[in-house]
C-alpha cells in the first residue's frame, strides 16, 4: 500500500483525535513532497524523538518497513513491562486504599466517642491512647489545615525537584531505596539498552543514537548526565563499552558484554541479549512482589487495627477495675 494512503486510513481509523489531527497533517506534508521523519517531527507531542531518528534512518537506508516492525516491537515489549508492573501493583493499591479508609473511618468516628467517654469519667489515659487520641483531634478538627499543609509541602517538593539538584536528590533517593531502588534502576537500564538496540539495528550511528537517548532519559538527570559523558567520549573516538564503564553507572556485565559485542561485530545482538536478561530480572521482582506483599501487608494492616483496639479498649479495662 502506498505510504500516503496507508497514513490516510490510519488517521480516519484513530480513535484519538489529538492523533487524527496529527496524522491528517503529516499525510498533508507527505503528499506534497516532505520525508516522513519531517513530517513526523513537527507534532512532537504523538511522535517523540526516538520515532523520528528511527523513520530518518529507515527511509534515509531504504528499509523502512523494517524500522516500524522494530518500533512496533519495541513499543510492544515497553508496553508489556508496563503492564506487568501495573499489574503487580494493581491488588496492593486497591488493599490498602480499603484499609486506609477502615482505619481513617474508625479514628474519625469512632475514637471520638470513646475520647468523650473517657474524659466524662477524668480516667489518666495510657500513653498510646492519648497519641491515638491526638490523631483523632487533627483529622476532626484540623483537617483544612493538614489538607492546606500536605499541599503547600507538595508544591514545595515541586519546585526544589524541578532543580537540578533537587532532580539528582529525588532519583538518588529512590535508587537508595530498599528493593526498589534496584528494581527502578534495572527498569531504567533495561529501556536504555531496548531503546539503543532498536537504534543500532535500525542503521543510527552510535553518537546520534546516543543524542536519542538523552531525550529519552530527559526526566531522569543521573541518566542523562551518564549519556552526556558517554556522549563526549564517544565523540573523542572512544568505545561505547568504554565510554559507559568509565562512568561506573553500569554494572561491570553490562559494559564487558557491550565490550565483547564490539569485538565481534555484534553489538546489537549482544545488547538485545543484556535487555532480554534485565527484563527477566523485572519479571522476577514482579513475581515474587506478588507473592510475598499479600501476607506483609495482611500482617501489617492487623498490627496496625490491633494498636488502634488496644489504645481504645486499655482504658475501657482501667474502668472497669476502678468500678469494681
Amino acid at each position: 500500500m502506498p505510504l500516503v494512503r496507508a497514513l490516510s486510513l490510519l488517521g480516519e481509523n484513530s480513535s484519538s483525535k489529538p492523533l487524527q489531527y496529527a496524522l491528517a497533517q503529516v499525510t498533508k506534508d507527505v503528499s506534497s513532497g516532505t520525508a516522513l521523519y519531517r513530517a513526523l517531527e513537527r507534532h512532537p507531542k504523538a511522535f517523540d524523538t526516538l520515532w523520528v531518528s528511527l523513520v530518518q534512518a529507515g527511509e534515509m537506508g531504504g528499509q523502512l518497513p523494517k524500522v516500524l516492525k522494530q518500533i512496533g516491537a519495541y513499543m510492544h515489549s515497553q508496553a508489556e513491562i508496563q503492564g506487568k508492573i501495573v499489574t503487580a501493583m494493581a491488588y496492593p493499591g486497591v488493599l490498602m486504599t480499603v484499609s486506609g479508609g477502615v482505619l481513617l473511618f474508625f479514628i474519625v468516628k469512632i475514637v471520638p466517642v470513646f475520647a468523650e467517654i473517657f474524659a466524662s469519667f477524668n480516667v489518666k489515659l495510657p500513653p498510646l491512647t492519648a497519641a491515638i487520641i491526638v490523631v483523632s483531634n487533627i483529622l476532626v478538627h484540623h483537617l483544612a489545615g493538614l489538607i492546606i499543609t500536605i499541599i503547600a509541602l507538595w508544591f514545595v517538593w515541586n519546585a526544589y525537584t524541578s532543580t537540578e539538584s533537587g532532580q539528582e536528590a529525588k532519583w538518588n533517593m529512590i535508587f537508595a531505596f530498599p528493593m526498589f531502588g534496584d528494581f527502578v534502576k534495572n527498569m531504567m537500564i533495561e529501556r536504555m539498552l531496548t531503546t539503543l538496540s532498536t537504534l543500532i539495528e535500525s542503521g543510527v550511528s552510535i553518537l546520534n543514537a546516543i543524542s536519542v537517548l538523552e531525550g529519552v532519559f530527559a526526566n531522569n538527570i543521573i541518566f542523562k548526565r551518564v549519556l552526556q559523558s558517554v556522549k563526549a567520549d564517544v565523540a573523542g573516538g572512544k568505545s561505547i563499552s568504554q565510554s559507559f564503564k568509565k562512568t561506573g553507572a553500569l554494572p561491570s556485565l553490562v559494559t564487558e558484554m557491550m565490550f565483547m559485542g564490539e569485538e565481534s561485530g555484534k553489538l546489537p545482538d549482544m545488547l538485545v541479549t543484556l535487555s532480554g536478561f534485565y527484563k527477566e530480572q523485572i519479571e522476577q521482582f514482579t513475581r515474587r512482589f506478588n507473592a510475598i506483599i499479600e501476607p506483609i501487608m495482611v500482617v501489617g494492616i492487623g498490627l496496625l487495627v490491633g494498636v488502634i483496639v488496644l489504645a481504645v479498649f486499655l482504658p475501657v479495662f482501667k474502668l472497669s477495675s476502678l468500678g469494681k
